[in-house]
């Protein structure tokens, strides 16, 4: 079978990629999209807050 030119070995259209993925680098990805309006030390304190309300409360457990 002979290769088609712009095809990959598996039948792919590499143009057809490769300007899929030019329009789609463009768009802004979930993964850092969200990142940048993440606060990390917000997170972090909220984190701190729940394990201490956590520790609190586990030691009242099954006592009325």
């Amino acid at each position: 079978m002979a290769k088609q030119p712009n095809q990959s070995q598996a039948g792919t259209n590499i143009q057809q990629v490769r300007q899929q993925n030019a329009q789609s680098a463009g768009q802004g990805q979930f993964g850092t999209e969200f990142a940048s309006e993440t606060n990390a030390q917000e997170v972090r304190q909220q984190n701190q807050q729940a394990e201490a309300r956590k520790a609190k409360n586990s030691g009242n457990f099954g006592q009325q």
